[in-house]
């Protein structure tokens, strides 16, 4: 019989040393994740519900995800562009089942000017209604749509190309930071091609790019496969999902790339002149990722201790803390710590130059040490008198932070060797946690479930850390799809995806019992 997942378990037991935080991911993943965002000072609530303000950390690792995936973005030849928040309600309504899928998410606009309610109150001004109400953007589809149906006229204008970075706003009644909020930031690309081929390499270039994306840069292992027919973009034909398990099993949607066939174009009126004079309809795409990647990247690396954060989307990839005592050898001090973070701001990490931060700010150097080990600070060096004297640095890996006695792992070196080093050390811990959540990963999906029951019983012995379950699928489309989502709602699961990896599969769909032609993941999610 199959046995439960193994819990993500911490270094060493609370008996062993004291954690920087007061939950850990043992006794209550959902309080433990809060508070990481609390004492890593990524985000906070912002008095309007279901809306964060994101703090300096919080939107420096965004920053950095943005940065990396624009590149990525533009060197397949997409442009960036911008379009309203607001869209008038006429754009959606010649979408009918793309509607459908967000109208109960819409944030609508109905006045443009409020008066006095004679009670020291404001109220809408009845006269100022607008003609016609208007949608605060849940996505963008209709409003490009309507634009592409301007800038398309012939084959010469396709492929058409485009992406925003913007947020948008889904009024959800159940949220949580960064996961699930009623507005976040994202991008969506949105483009229009000449024939369904040229499309559907669109839709499945994004799905790479965020594959690569998440694995290389995020270092968030992540499965990249289609969606069920249930489990699709309203109005699209087919959509593509990345994967993500979380430490707690859960598994996390963190990106979507849509091949929307024609039905957009023909709402929207994107028409193209082909080569022998015929009016043709445009085949568009979509796809996005959002801030809930952070949301990802603190489940996916976090630890009892606060955030661990990859060197490739840390805003600062090395913090020095020197050790200041308020005396005259603090300048001495100051300027040898200059010197390093100058030498270390040389190097080249990654591809890019080192972000080294000098923290001067007043305090003990340990309560600050603690705040960039909260923050997930990939390299954290404390430098006193004597190592500047000396020539030395004292560094730890925030993602080796305790020796085996349970005390924090600092070691000494000579400043020039730490230095010539500190590039590989960098690139190592992006490997190294990769390597941590992969190898989590792997262990927690299961493959020996072959029936209906057998799921049942995994997911009931294994409530708290369950992992995902991998099952032969005989890709079921109307009512016998609705019945599996029927059972498997019943039991708080979904399908993720059909992973892509195009390992054999053999044997029946135990939902079904007719023969399997792929296989698919089954989770808990987020």
């Amino acid at each position: 019989p199959h046995k439960p997942c193994p819990a993500p378990a911490p270094r060493l037991s609370r008996r062993a040393m004291k954690h920087a935080l007061t939950v850990t991911r043992e006794q209550d993943f959902a309080a433990w994740y809060q508070e990481v965002i609390a004492e890593a000072e990524m985000a906070e609530e912002s008095g309007v519900r279901g809306c964060m303000v994101i703090k300096p950390w919080g939107y420096g690792i965004w920053e950095r995800i943005q940065h990396l995936m624009d590149a990525r973005i533009k060197a397949a030849g997409v442009q960036n562009c911008y379009f309203p928040l607001f869209i008038p309600l006429s754009y959606f309504a010649k979408e009918a089942e793309h509607v459908e899928g967000f109208a109960k998410e819409m944030a609508v606009v109905t006045h443009h000017r409020l008066i006095g309610d004679g009670k020291g109150g404001l109220v809408p001004d009845p006269e100022a209604k607008l003609e016609e109400p208007l949608i605060v953007r849940p996505t963008s589809e209709t409003v490009i749509g309507q634009a592409m149906g301007r800038w398309v006229q012939s084959w010469r204008d396709l492929p058409l190309l485009t992406n925003q970075w913007a947020n948008v706003v889904r009024w959800e009644m159940r949220t949580r930071m960064f996961l699930r909020t009623s507005e976040f930031l994202w991008q969506e690309g949105h483009t229009a091609h000449a024939d369904r081929d040229d499309a559907m390499q669109e839709t499945l270039r994004a799905l790479e790019m965020y594959r690569d994306h998440a694995e290389n840069d995020l270092a968030m292992p992540v499965m990249a496969g289609e969606k069920p027919e249930n489990e699709r973009f309203p109005g699209a034909v087919a959509t593509y999902s990345i994967e993500a398990m979380m430490q707690d099993g859960k598994a996390l949607q963190a990106g979507t790339s849509h091949y929307l066939g024609t039905g957009f174009a023909e709402a929207a009126g994107i028409r193209y002149q082909d080569r022998e004079g015929g009016q043709q309809l445009c085949h568009t795409t979509s796809w996005g990722v959002s801030t809930r990647l952070i949301g990802g990247v603190i489940m996916t690396h976090g630890d009892d201790d606060g955030l661990r954060v990859p060197p490739r989307i840390a805003p600062h990839q090395i913090v020095i803390l020197p050790m200041l005592r308020e005396d005259d050898g603090d300048a001495a001090l100051l300027a040898y710590c200059e010197e390093l973070r100058a030498a270390l701001a040389s190097q080249t990490v990654l591809g890019e130059p080192a972000r080294v931060l000098l923290d001067k700010r007043a305090g003990k150097a340990t309560q600050k040490r603690w705040g960039w080990v909260k923050k997930g600070v990939p390299l954290i060096l404390e430098i006193g008198g004597r190592d500047a004297a000396g020539g030395q640095v004292s560094a730890v890996r925030r993602d080796r932070l305790y020796r085996e006695d349970g005390k924090v792992n600092f070691v000494g070196e000579a400043r020039d060797a730490f230095v010539a080093r500190a590039a590989a050390e960098l690139e190592d811990i992006q490997r190294s946690l990769h390597a941590e959540a992969t190898g989590r990963r792997d262990a927690q999906i299961v493959r020996d479930v072959n029936d209906l029951a057998g799921l049942e019983a995994h997911f009931a012995e294994s409530k708290r850390y369950p992992g995902w379950v991998e099952l032969g699928w005989s890709r079921p489309t109307g009512d016998e799809l609705e019945q599996v989502v029927t059972k498997l709602k019943a039991l708080k699961l979904t399908i993720r995806n059909t992973p892509m990896d195009g390992a054999p599969v053999s044997g029946q769909c135990p939902f079904t019992g007719k023969p399997a032609v792929e296989r698919i993941f089954v989770a808990r999610a987020y």
